[in-house]
């Protein structure tokens, strides 16, 4: 009897101090520290380091230090990274119902799109399925993107016609197609030198991606207002480390990112006004469609969104029921929340 007495009081005292224990949570980010996506992560962090009296202890490995942006989701799948934020369109054709959301005039902001992207019945019925072998703390999108060329403006569909266009996502990819224009696949980093040479024409990017994490001012010479896609993205949590994690903590993770959406969104939102100013202020001129222009841009978005669902719906996916729902969510979160569409 003694034996089991001294046996159980060692365990007792051993289960405490595993649950006081420090534990490191790596967190792969692969833009560089001044980017708000990383600093919000990076604030993130802190307050669970607070909240959980130092026991959780975050460490950041911004500007793709462990592996280029393609290969962040699999950071955390594989468990080389505790955490990692990625890029859905990195992996083209590995998350065709997520990337959904990024199909031409889907959602007027990032505020809408990750309100839409989180919605309960929409991750649970369809999204979670197709992030397989991590744990997903968040789904975001930027704030909607533009057309920005070095020598020819675009005032036109027309306009578009040969000219050499970087993509941000697969389907921007067949917009750019659509609209008569050249798609060209190019890694993030290398935007600024592939326009600087002249083997690029144009890119498709958000004001804040260009004005301020690529720094394109002075190389940019029109942008051409549409506010016609965004990119989307994901935080994710390897599962192991996920489940080894005592209850409370994993309780103080999954708290943490409940009802963020609008502080992500708004924040994403916020940097359109200040990347177009640096790109102003290096003599780019803002192009505003007619709307009649406006009209016939948004006509070949709209081919676009019927050849991706009706392409999707032929490989058994329910690309139908998931685009209608994602354009129900948006119709009714821009009623209250940022909207570039109707802003500008």
């Amino acid at each position: 009897m003694l034996r089991i007495s001294v046996a159980a009081v060692l365990a007792a005292a051993v289960i405490p101090a595993m649950a006081q224990e420090k534990l490191e949570v790596k967190v792969a980010e692969f833009v560089g520290a001044q980017h708000f996506m990383t600093k919000w992560l990076m604030q993130w962090g802190e307050k669970l380091e607070k909240q959980s009296n130092g026991r959780l202890v975050f460490k950041h490995f911004p500007g793709a230090q462990m592996a280029p942006a393609p290969g962040h989701y699999d950071l955390a799948r594989s468990g080389q990274a505790d955490v990692s934020w990625f890029l859905h369109g990195g992996t083209p054709g590995r998350f065709p119902l997520t990337e959904l959301i990024s199909l031409p005039y889907m959602v007027g902001s990032a505020e809408i799109g990750t309100k839409t992207l989180n919605d309960r019945e929409l991750r649970s019925k369809y999204l979670d399925a197709e992030h397989r072998g991590v744990h997903v703390l968040l789904l975001l999108t930027h704030q909607p993107g533009n057309v920005h060329t070095t020598k020819k403006p675009i005032r036109t569909v027309e306009d578009f016609k040969g000219l050499r266009i970087r993509f941000a996502a697969p389907t921007i990819r067949d917009f750019v197609a659509a609209l008569g224009g050249t798609p060209v696949g190019v890694a993030p980093p290398d935007q600024l030198e592939m326009l600087q040479k002249g083997t690029l024409d144009g890119v498709f990017i958000d004001y804040g991606g260009a004005g301020i994490a690529f720094k394109m001012a002075g190389t940019l010479k029109h942008s051409t207002e549409m506010y016609s896609y965004v990119s989307s993205f994901g935080v994710a949590m390897n599962p192991d480390f996920y489940n080894k994690l005592p209850a409370d903590l994993r309780k103080l993770i999954d708290q943490s990112v409940v009802g963020v959406e609008k502080e992500v969104g708004e924040g994403w939102d916020a940097l359109d006004a200040i990347g177009k100013k640096l790109l102003v202020d290096g003599g780019d001129e803002v192009i505003r469609l007619s709307p009649a222009e406006d009209a016939k841009f948004r006509k070949a978005g709209q081919q676009v969104v019927d050849a991706k669902v009706q392409e999707l719906e032929g490989k058994k996916l329910p690309a139908r029921a998931v685009y209608g729902m994602m354009k129900s969510l948006s119709e009714k979160h821009a009623k209250n929340s940022k909207n570039f569409w109707t802003t500008r």
